[in-house]
Parts: structure tokens; sequence; C-alpha cells
């Protein structure tokens, strides 16, 4: 058994200096851009008038989980990539572990509002403002993060609590939960099927809320005559929808590895995927494809 308080060792990163200096640049840079992006979003969500709307208030939340969960990895990440510095105490590991899963689960939560807000929007337009009134969409937006800290809260705490022993090389670039729990010394499968339960609940219980709301928006869209009133329509969707077929499609491990279905090498690449360029992506999908933003970007830099 070894001493936690010597904390734990992240991966090694064998490339040579030139390749290492380019992915730290291409790190360093898309964090800054995540950073800058949603913040602008947050910012000028909070200070135009016209994306005071429930939609864009549950777009500055998204902004904001990918603001912490960039952050909860990429610092890190930079500081093995650049310096070499592998090293994390305990409870910087545990903490890390815990804030990147609650962050992942709100991330969901909130997808699955949003699409809420989308299907009220198309499908009962003339009671939207009477539905998603103030009180509703801080209700959705606050249940969508206490959800999140509450749903990895359990597994965290077990996992804590548990003994290391042998070992104290985390073979990933952050405080993944599989890595933690290849190093400990005793049974581990009621911690694995927690996980899945509650990756199950998160990704599938979230997946089938937008399943349900895209389905009763695109019967409503059909029976829209007009073919150029239809796009317009679904249109006001795109963005959403964009958003979620990337998030989903890095996400699916969250549920697979647990039954086998996923290398170690393929979680590498969906946590680089959804904590790394999924942020980054998010304000352009929100900006590039939306007037009202582009309009409030406008405004903001004094353009015509």
């Amino acid at each position: 058994m070894f001493n936690t308080t010597k904390g734990f060792l992240l991966i090694e990163i064998h490339y040579t200096r030139s390749l290492q200096i380019f992915i730290f640049s291409l790190l360093l840079v898309s964090y800054l851009i995540t950073l800058a992006g949603n913040t602008l979003i947050v910012a000028l969500t909070l200070n135009h008038p016209s994306l005071h709307t429930p939609m864009y208030f549950f777009v500055s939340n998204l902004s904001i989980v990918e603001i912490c969960v960039t952050t909860t990895i990429t610092p890190k990440f930079l500081s093995i990539v650049g310096f070499g510095n592998r090293a994390i105490s305990y409870w910087g590991c545990v903490f890390q572990c815990y804030f990147y899963f609650v962050l992942a689960s709100v991330d969901f939560f909130l997808l699955a509002v949003m699409s809420f807000d989308r299907y009220v929007a198309i499908c009962q337009p003339l009671h939207y403002v009477t539905v998603m009134n103030y009180r509703l969409i801080l209700y959705l937006a606050a249940g969508s993060w206490l959800c999140g800290f509450a749903d990895t809260l359990p597994t965290t705490i077990l996992t804590s609590n548990l003994p290391f022993c042998g070992s104290n090389h985390i073979q990933h670039f952050f405080c993944d939960i599989d890595p933690i729990l290849m190093l400990v010394c005793q049974d581990t499968s009621l911690i694995y099927l927690l996980n899945l339960i509650a990756s199950s609940f998160t990704v599938l219980g979230s997946l089938l809320c937008i399943t349900v709301s895209y389905t009763l928006i695109i019967l409503a869209i059909c029976k829209i005559r007009s073919g150029g009133q239809r796009w317009k329509t679904f249109s006001t969707c795109s963005s959403h929808l964009i958003l979620v077929l990337i998030f989903y499609s890095g996400s699916v491990f969250m549920c697979l590895r647990f039954i086998g279905g996923s290398t170690a090498e393929f979680n590498k690449m969906a946590v680089v995927l959804n904590t790394i360029i999924t942020p980054m992506l998010n304000p352009f999908i929100y900006t590039l494809r939306n007037n009202q933003v582009k309009h409030a970007i406008r405004g903001v830099c004094g353009w015509s």
C-alpha cells in the first residue's frame, strides 16, 4: 500500500521536443480561445437585451460549464506536455475527477433542458412566454447543476476511501475514474456498478429527453405547409442540434467503458473531444449560425 500523501503521477509524454512544443502550443491556443469565446457568450447574454431569453440563459450556463470543464483538465495537461510536471496531490486528483464528471453531467442535463425549451418554442409558441417563465428557467438551470453535483458524489466518496497499493502511476493525462480504480487493492465492482448506473441515468436519460423533444418538434415542423417556413423553424434548433451531435458522439464512452466496450486510447480521445474541442467550438456554433448573437457582437464592437 502506498502513502497517499505522496499523491499520484500522471502519464508520461514520450514525444520529441519539437512535437511537444507543437502540442503545447495547440493546447494553449485552444484553451485561450475557449476561455475568450465562452466568456464573450456569457457577457453578451448578460448585457444585450435581445439575448435576455430562456434559450440564451441556458446557453450562458452551458458556456460557464465549458469554461469550468476545460479549466479542470487543460492547465494540468499543459504542465505535463510543456514542463513534464506529472505530479498531482491525492486530494487534487480526487477533486479533479469529481469536478470533471460533475461538469460533464451538468452538460448533459443542460442540453436536455435546452431541447425542452426548443420544443415549447416550436410546438407551443403561443404559450412559450407563460410556460418558460423566469421561475421555471431558474429551476431548470439550478436542477441541472444540482443533479450534476449529486450524480457523481456517492462514487467519489466511496473511491476516496479505498486503499491504494502498488504503483501510484495513473495511465491518463488526468485523474479519470478507470485508471484510479486500477490502483485500488480491493474489489471495485460496486463502484463500477454505481458508475454504470449514474452514467446511464445521465447520458441515456438526457438523450431520451432530447429524442422525445426533437421527435415532437419534427412532427410539428412536418405539419407546416411552406417549405421555406419549415426550414426557418428548424433552423432555430440547428445550433443546439449540432452541439448535441458533437457532444454525444464523444460521450457514449461514459457508458460503454463500464461494459468493456471501449479502449483506454478511445477514452482519452473522447476526453479530448469533450474537454478541449467541444468547449472551443461552442461559441462558434452559437455565433456563426445566429443573427441575434452576431447583431449583439456588432453592437458591442460599434460595427454597423
